[in-house]
């Protein structure tokens, strides 16, 4: 397997969206997606405007992604194909996702379900200072090194 972790393009956005809506856990299809606003347009908008989200690549297939918000210090998506997962992707492209927002911020943060397998992935990787948010949800934090 030829894998390899590198800044996202606007040609990447198709793949982005097939990642995004091919997960198992926290699943969204495009409809749901758009009506939180995060569409192909908006997505294009974020990359145009600075690097703010890298992608994995596994023989020229890209099989995961990472996206931050840099003003808001916030990791906003981290998801790998489930045929991927288990392979350190993630942890990759969450490693490229933390060293840009630390160039900025020396806290970062991320939401996600309390009981969800990407909780237990996140604790794993040092995330913590874990805050209830309601709805099952919580709010963990992670310090610049």
């Amino acid at each position: 397997m030829s894998a390899h972790i590198r800044l996202a393009r606007q040609s990447d956005l198709t793949d982005i969206f097939h990642v995004r809506t091919s997960v198992k856990e926290n699943h969204l299809s495009v409809e749901q997606l758009a009506q939180m606003g995060i569409t192909e347009q908006a997505v294009s908008d974020m990359l145009a405007a600075s690097p703010c989200a890298w992608v994995a690549v596994v023989d020229g297939q890209v099989v995961g992604f990472s996206m931050i918000d840099i003003e808001d210090a916030s990791l906003f998506a981290a998801f790998v194909l489930p045929a991927y997962e288990g392979r350190g992707l993630g942890k990759n492209l969450v490693l490229a996702a933390e060293e840009k927002l630390f160039e900025s911020h020396a806290e970062i943060w991320l939401e996600t379900g309390r009981d969800t397998r990407a909780a237990g992935f996140y604790r794993s990787l040092g995330w913590g200072n874990e805050q209830d948010i309601g709805s099952m949800d919580i709010r963990l934090t992670r310090c610049r090194p």
